[in-house]
């Protein structure tokens, strides 16, 4: 089995609008890039991923996507995640995948080692898709599909559902798996409030994440 992780990424200038009441723009690119280093360094440090496309049309994040043994695909259009996951999709399965894994660039606190359990844990079915939802039980932070073409995704307000239902109409099997490491992504400022909370309640993890909240902390306190 060959499992790749498709890995969608929005431009860093302008990265997370509705942060807006509590970051400035700066502050907002700076988060999510380190966020996305962080999924990056945890997806290559997972044995059972294979290979991780990144598709984005952020310059600075194909090169970092380089860097971290990516495969970096162009998004010019920025036609939106669903989108964005087809054409990974679809370039995973040129490559040989029998299996993806696609999954959100905003869940700085990604375990590797959770992450290999969720991948490595016995299924019967051979076709089948595993929801991982984000902590409100109602986003999908990151879709496992076997084979990659399984199902279209639909991502979306309330994804969860829908993936559910689009998998139970198709007769296809599925399972909603809760991966704590996946479950906090970050786009309002009640995430950004937990995110910071969880960091400083733990030792290790999010490195990049942490340094920069770090930084903005200290330049806060100037």
């Amino acid at each position: 089995m060959s499992t790749f992780a498709i890995l969608p990424v929005k431009r860093f200038e302008g990265a997370k609008g509705r942060l807006e009441p509590a970051l400035q723009a700066g502050p907002r690119r700076a988060l999510a890039e380190a966020m996305y280093v962080d999924v990056l360094t945890a997806l290559r440090r997972t044995q059972g991923i294979d290979r991780t496309l990144v598709l984005t049309a952020d310059p600075g994040a194909q090169r970092v996507a380089e860097g971290y043994d990516a495969i970096p695909l162009d998004d010019p259009s920025e036609s939106g995640q669903n989108r964005a996951v087809l054409r990974g999709v679809a370039h995973a399965r040129e490559l040989g995948a029998t299996r993806v894994l696609c999954i959100a660039g905003d869940t700085p606190m990604l375990d590797p080692a959770e992450l290999d359990a969720l991948l490595g844990r016995p299924r019967t079915a051979d076709r089948y898709v595993v929801v991982v939802p984000d902590r409100h039980l109602s986003g999908t932070n990151a879709l496992l599909l076997q084979p990659p073409d399984v199902l279209q995704p639909a991502y979306g307000i309330d994804s969860l559902h829908r993936h559910r239902s689009l998998a139970e109409n198709a007769g296809i099997a599925v399972e909603i798996a809760e991966v704590e490491s996946l479950a906090l992504d970050v786009d309002t400022p009640d995430d950004f409030t937990a995110l910071r909370e969880v960091i400083a309640s733990r030792r290790g993890g999010a490195a990049h994440t942490r340094g920069m909240l770090n930084q903005l902390m200290r330049t806060n306190q100037k």
